[in-house]
């Protein structure tokens, strides 16, 4: 998501460096540039207005004119008109009620509500709440079947409720219910449409005075471009929004809708979906995501999905045997692979690198990288305990065996062992202190070919 807007601002960035100083008229050129790269990103043209006017004013300030850098101080501009125009700060779930606190989700049909619930439960739940999930969608088929699987999933408790009730009446029952049973938050899931009508905004606004939520929040697809922006504003003049969750931003979308609709319903974006996975909810940070739009990455959520995903205490282990320059074999290979894995694949990882890393990995399409991954563990899981431990001892006939119980050529073990040969010299140079030399084995490792791998 975002690759686009990225690129074309990453080109106006580039111009802007290369000026010796600032005029009137170099900066109405890099605003007509970044004007159209939003417009292109399918950003509400008002919005786009607003944010270039913002820019235009401050970039032709005195002080950025006389400034020796003027170049960097429009970027600084641009990355704080970009963080204003998604809301400076992220905004948490406001749980400060009397329990039970009701979480009531709005959104179309198609947006990710029930998934999206589901998600946000997991999240609730790691921070120690009692979570109650509630389904009064009774018209979409299997909506509430999908809430109860995916509760299951999640070892949260799902209220019963069934589509031959009445949404009303479920919102009752699971009042009384989530009272008895001392829950902390109910999530409560609504019914979407293909389109808005004024039957499901009645409905959600009976349900909104019934249930009397402390959060309600609007979940909206970031791949509707413009249509989500008009959306966003119809449920808003609706309902008292208090917040918003922005799905498939891992998608193909041109991602407008994360710069426009914060903007146009004035309610903070608070969560993004960025993988269909259950963990795959993320708070929403915007001095992070306008980071990673001009550019720069955001290594404080790599460090995050690091340490919620990663485990510390084998990557000690891992870091130990580096240091000693000893004993690093296969079976720590496949450890260093899993790990990546387990961080969300290549994709998750360069979506946050910082655009010059991300350019060197982005020569491995991410899809590949991440079937290779699990290609590599395969062959490895296909050895004996002691050829993982002296992988020098695999030859010919031993090649042969492990290709054939991994299911590739042979052609592909070797492809493997002579990548683990590479990254057992860079491991030794960087525990004799050698930085200059492992960053020059880096570069030849890059080079090189994981098996699958274009």
């Amino acid at each position: 998501m975002l690759e686009n807007l990225t690129g074309r601002l990453q080109g106006v960035i580039k111009n802007l460096r290369g000026q010796a100083r600032l005029t009137e008229e170099n900066i109405a050129d890099a605003m007509r540039e970044v004007r159209m790269a939003l417009l292109e990103a399918d950003v509400a043209l008002p919005v786009v207005k607003d944010f270039i006017a913002a820019v235009k004013l401050r970039a032709q300030g005195k002080e950025v004119l006389q400034s020796l850098t003027p170049g960097q101080a429009v970027i600084e501009i641009v990355n704080d008109e970009l963080t204003t125009l998604m809301g400076k700060a992220n905004v948490g779930l406001n749980l400060a009620a009397v329990p039970p606190a009701i979480i009531l989700m709005a959104g179309l049909q198609g947006s990710g509500k029930t998934t999206t619930s589901a998600k946000l439960a997991k999240l609730l739940k790691e921070q120690k709440k009692k979570v109650l999930l509630a389904s009064a969608d009774v018209y979409r088929p299997a909506a509430i079947a999908q809430l109860k699987i995916l509760a299951k999933q999640l070892e949260v408790e799902c209220f019963d409720s069934n589509a031959d009730q009445k949404p009303a009446d479920i919102a009752t029952a699971t009042l009384d219910f989530a009272k008895r049973g001392y829950y902390d938050v109910v999530i409560f899931d609504t019914a979407g449409r293909l389109g808005i009508d004024e039957a499901m905004m009645a409905e959600i606004k009976t349900l909104h005075t019934q249930l009397n939520p402390i959060e309600t929040l609007f979940v909206v697809d970031a791949m509707q471009g413009q249509d989500a922006i008009n959306t966003a504003k119809a449920f808003g003049e609706t309902l008292p929004l208090t917040g918003i969750i922005l799905t498939k931003l891992d998608g193909d979308s041109r991602g407008g809708a994360a710069l426009s609709v914060r903007h146009v319903t004035g309610q903070p974006i608070k969560f993004i979906g960025v993988s269909e996975k259950v963990d795959g909810l993320e708070p929403f940070y915007p001095d992070r995501m306008a980071s990673r739009i001009l550019g720069m990455g955001d290594v404080l959520g790599l460090i995050e999905q690091a340490h919620k995903n990663v485990d510390m205490a084998e990557a000690q282990k891992l870091a130990d045997k580096v240091k000693s320059g000893k004993n690093f074999d296969l079976d720590d290979f496949k450890v260093q692979m899993s790990q990546m894995r387990k961080m969300g694949g290549m994709g998750a990882l360069m979506d946050k690198m910082p655009a010059q890393m991300a350019g060197m990995a982005a020569k491995m399409n991410p899809d590949d990288a991440d079937k290779s991954i699990r290609r590599i563990e395969g062959i490895i899981n296909s050895m004996t305990a002691l050829e993982r431990r002296k992988p020098e001892i695999i030859k010919a006939t031993r090649k042969k065996r492990i290709a054939d119980g991994s299911g590739v050529q042979v052609q592909e073990v070797n492809r493997l062992l002579k990548q683990f040969e590479e990254t057992q010299k860079m491991m030794k140079m960087f525990a004799k202190g050698g930085m200059a030399k492992m960053m020059r084995g880096m570069g030849s490792l890059m080079g090189g070919k994981i098996p699958g791998m274009r």
